[in-house]
């Protein structure tokens, strides 16, 4: 739906979502979700997440999650005849999204350098686990991989317990969130020039581009960065998960100003001035002292009860919810970030909505992901693709 008659942010942008399982299909979707006529190009056999847990045939929630919105094509690129057909619709592309190991384009002849020289214009967007240059270049890359190199997982966790990744897959989302910014950067930079770019961005490096406190710890003379459990901010405190009677909540005051709040709501107004609490820095260096202070009061009371308080004297806190109290949470649903959508052999199924508000264009969210070539031969026939053609490269097994 638009505002007014306008038209969707995107409308009139085509792209070529040639990506499987999470970094490049989110990358697209959102980008179908402004607008733009996505398509998702699938081997005959399809995304490997069609068949993650959950999957009706060839279709599966996982799949959904981050495919809704596109058309769907299958083409098979291991075959001349897949290749040459993927040529003929990048000449009308705007965007060409792929997020294989560096390599596998070229050998099919469809990496950056051949296929704009068919298309000066195109936006040709490359997410992988190391990038395209340099000495890791040919490594296969997983976020669980990413994670590890970038030294997030060195820094999750509790202190003196195994390495732990993060819960939530931060660099396959952030390497999509990453191509995405140089996407759209590179169609606004087209539309003064006429001249479309490659983006080469990987896991590795968003997980260090997502690593700015710990940089600027290490870089700053603070020594190696550690994992901190709860105490999550390096350069503040108390910022941290605190305990209370029937479960934990998170605490944010992150200067002085707040810190005083709560020394004077939990009745000690004389920490505000104890050396070991009177700043930032100091309250950094003494963190564990001082978290020990504030749970023994609030262990006494109920989360509820302290959230309350803590609210009220403008102190920012919150329940820590499992996915089921945050998927419920009624902010959240009047903010639309749950949706329904029908499906064709999953029935209703539920999923996430859009974290962007535009006035004008608000994105779309609320149409599903493809059947599994679904639109196949419409797509090939707005590319100018006889039916004699499409019937033959059906016949070769190059559709599936």
């Amino acid at each position: 739906m638009t505002v007014a008659g306008h038209p969707k942010a995107l409308a009139g942008v085509r792209v070529l979502d040639v990506t499987h399982v999470m970094a490049g299909p989110f990358c697209a979707m959102v980008l179908a979700d402004m607008g733009a006529d996505v398509i998702k190009v699938e081997p005959p056999a399809g995304d490997s997440t069609r068949r993650m847990a959950g999957a009706v045939g060839t279709d599966s929630p996982s799949f959904n999650a981050v495919n809704r919105g596109k058309r769907g094509l299958v083409i098979d690129l291991k075959q001349p005849e897949g290749q040459q057909a993927l040529r003929r619709l990048a000449k009308t592309a705007d965007v060409l999204i792929e997020n294989n190991r560096p390599g596998v384009m070229a050998r099919f002849g469809l990496d950056y350098q051949n296929v704009v020289a068919l298309n000066p214009g195109l936006i040709y967007a490359s997410i992988s686990g190391y990038g395209q240059t340099g000495p890791s270049a040919g490594k296969g890359g997983f976020d669980l991989i990413a994670q590890g190199v970038s030294g997030i997982m060195s820094v999750t966790g509790e202190p003196g317990l195994a390495p732990m990744k993060a819960g939530v897959p931060l660099t396959d989302l952030g390497a999509g969130l990453f191509a995405l910014v140089g996407i759209l950067a590179a169609l606004h930079h087209r539309g003064r020039t006429g001249v479309g770019q490659h983006i080469d961005t990987s896991l590795v490096e968003t997980g260090i581009a997502l690593s700015l406190w710990e940089a600027a710890e290490y870089f700053s003379g603070g020594g190696i960065p550690q994992p901190m459990g709860s105490a999550a901010h390096r350069m503040s405190a108390p910022y941290q998960a605190i305990s209370c009677a029937d479960g934990f909540i998170t605490l944010g005051a992150a200067n002085d100003r707040l810190f005083r709040q709560v020394a004077e709501l939990l009745g000690h107004p004389e920490w505000v001035t104890h050396p070991d609490y009177a700043t930032d820095a100091a309250r950094v260096k003494h963190r564990a002292a001082l978290a020990d202070k504030i749970q023994a009061i609030t262990d006494a009371r109920p989360r509820s009860f302290w959230i309350e308080q803590f609210e009220a004297a403008g102190v920012p806190c919150g329940p820590i919810n499992n996915y089921e109290e945050a998927l419920t949470d009624p902010h959240l649903r009047a903010r639309s970030m749950v949706v329904d959508v029908d499906h064709p052999t999953l029935g209703r199924i539920r999923s996430l909505g859009s974290p962007i508000r535009m006035s004008a264009t608000p994105p779309s969210v609320c149409s599903r992901a493809p059947l599994l070539g679904e639109h196949t031969e419409s797509v090939l026939a707005e590319a100018g693709f006889t039916e004699d053609e499409i019937a033959e490269l059906r016949r070769i097994g190059v559709l599936g």
